[in-house]
């Protein structure tokens, strides 16, 4: 894995600009995940090469299209720390918050932030919608970051409130999602975001391009936002 993974950072421009440890680390990460994978449903990837390609290298890719050093990020919807957990071990200066509904998945990522002595790095159970009411959290990160398979239009209303004007809300989608980029637009705005160009970018050692949507936030969201969850399923803001 170390070998692929050093050799993908540097495909992305990437591998002088991170800790000389990081490939080591994320090849611990990698082996934990899917010792893990065998007793707890974390990813259907389980062949190491398509784990370093389709989570680590994907991940990283964020790198490449703004800067994280000293930010403050909240991953929401986090799962197996994709794509929070690499981004901290890519860059150290940068404070996380991995944010999930489901504890299990939070407890073994604490014992990896653990396995490979990370600080800054905060798990935290909750569920999205909820949360970003809070103070400390709303309108109140550098980055929030996503790459759940839920809707733009959905995911808009879960993470913009988590961010500070002029901040930016990232969102991992494919290539094909234009019609989504259409329909979240109006939803986007009323939450006190403005799109920005998107950002396509080849995964090293594949075919395969995958697209960051970028959500620059301009203001603050307004009260009476996140709504519940069953009320942002059924009306989605358009």
């Amino acid at each position: 894995m170390k070998e692929q993974i050093t050799a993908g950072l540097a495909a992305l421009g990437l591998l002088d600009k991170v800790p000389a440890c990081a490939p080591e680390q994320l090849e611990r990460y990698g082996q934990m995940l899917l010792e893990k994978n065998q007793v707890m449903n974390l990813t259907a990837i389980t062949d190491p090469d398509q784990v370093v390609r389709l989570h680590m290298l994907d991940c990283a890719a964020l790198l490449t299209c703004t800067g994280l050093e000293d930010k403050r990020l909240i991953d929401v919807g986090t799962g197996a720390g994709f794509p929070g957990m690499v981004l901290k071990i890519l860059v150290p200066s940068l404070e996380v918050v991995l944010l999930d509904s489901l504890n299990k998945r939070l407890d073994w990522l604490k014992e990896v932030a653990d396995a490979l002595s990370l600080s800054g790095i905060e798990t935290l159970h909750a569920r999205a919608e909820e949360q970003s009411l809070k103070p400390g959290f709303r309108d109140s990160f550098d980055i929030v970051t996503s790459r759940a398979v839920a809707s733009l239009e959905l995911l808009g209303e879960l993470c913009l409130p988590y961010v500070k004007p002029g901040g930016f809300f990232l969102s991992m989608k494919s290539v094909d999602s234009d019609l989504e980029l259409s329909r979240a637009a109006a939803g986007i705005s009323r939450l006190g975001g403005v799109l920005r160009p998107s950002v396509d970018y080849t995964i090293p050692g594949t075919d395969i391009t995958h697209r960051v949507i970028m959500v620059e936030k301009t203001a603050p969201t307004p009260k009476g936002y996140p709504r519940k969850w069953a009320k942002i399923q059924k009306s989605p803001l358009c």
